[in-house]
């Protein structure tokens, strides 16, 4: 790439970042599909490209054992940087404006079912200052629905434990409240009194204010996702559950037991934060297919 390719990476990693307010591995994802694009392009200047370019280059990828989701994720990354370049006004029209994805299959997220989550829990050790920490985390995670790059962000100034609420701030920086138990709240309480203090022995984490993170590391510094997933799959494993479990299946397993329960579809958007209520909308089919296998199990003439 020559130098002013590499301008116009570095501006869209930050306009990702900055204004879309993607995740680390989401904006890492996009800025490496537009690096294979151009390398693709092979000394074409990718400001020259045109409509039929970048349809040609979709055929290029659809030759290779991508799957759809794959593919789908690089034709928003064209679509997304190009729309960037235009706005600079680096180029006068946008050639990826009509740019269609083909169709993303529709799976339904996976998700633990109450026992499930109460396994998880109940095998994290809490008997060192990290591991109570992890604990509180994941009864968040339960409790709330939160998206674990939300909960990584917290800062005191957005806790109002009083009223059990917690404000977060989502995708493209859109800020709501979500609830959390007393049970959850609890173990945040004691954590935030007694755990938190002793999690970066050594370390000056300075007086508490409304900026200050609430979930640190061993050494006083915001902790990062991948620290949560951590411990996720060391508790998994130990409990030997035949499922991947991520943070993202903890949401799922919020949303689908709120409408397991009878809860409002409008509700669970507005706590989960989804733009459309056709994102929700996918938890009532979970939640059929879940009572169907229920059904089919228990009934004598269900199988």
């Amino acid at each position: 790439m020559n130098n002013q390719e590499k301008e116009y990476i570095e501006g869209f990693k930050t306009y990702l970042s900055v204004e879309k307010n993607f995740s680390e591995h989401t904006v890492s994802a996009y800025c490496s599909d537009i690096v294979s694009f151009i390398l693709w392009l092979n000394g074409l200047n990718l400001i020259e490209a045109d409509f039929n370019k970048l349809r040609e280059y979709l055929h290029f990828i659809q030759r290779f054992d991508y799957k759809k989701t794959t593919i789908a994720r690089k034709v928003a990354s064209i679509r997304t940087f190009y729309k960037y370049l235009y706005r600079e006004r680096y180029i006068d029209s946008n050639p990826a404006i009509s740019l269609s994805a083909p169709k993303r299959p529709k799976s339904l997220p996976k998700f633990l079912t109450p026992d499930e989550v109460e396994q998880i829990l109940n095998n994290i050790r809490i008997d060192t200052p990290a591991g109570f920490r992890n604990r509180v985390i994941l009864e968040l995670l339960w409790a709330t629905g939160m998206r674990v790059s939300e909960l990584s962000n917290l800062n005191f100034g957005d806790l109002n434990i009083e009223e059990n609420e917690i404000r977060v701030f989502g995708k493209g920086a859109k800020e709501r409240i979500v609830l959390m138990s007393d049970r959850a709240k609890g173990f945040l309480v004691q954590y935030i009194n007694s755990a938190r203090k002793l999690i970066a022995p050594g370390y000056d984490t300075g007086e508490i204010n409304d900026d200050t993170p609430v979930f640190i590391n061993n050494t006083g510094y915001r902790l990062q996702n991948k620290t949560i997933r951590k411990a996720i799959n060391e508790v998994v494993e130990k409990i030997e559950l035949p499922k991947k479990v991520t943070p993202h299946v903890f949401r799922h397993s919020f949303a689908t037991k709120l409408i397991e329960n009878g809860a409002d579809l409008r509700v669970v958007q507005e706590l989960l934060g989804h733009a459309g209520i056709s994102n929700t909308q996918i938890y009532t089919h979970i939640s059929m297919k879940h009572m169907k296998d229920v059904y089919a199990a228990a009934h004598p003439h269900g199988g």
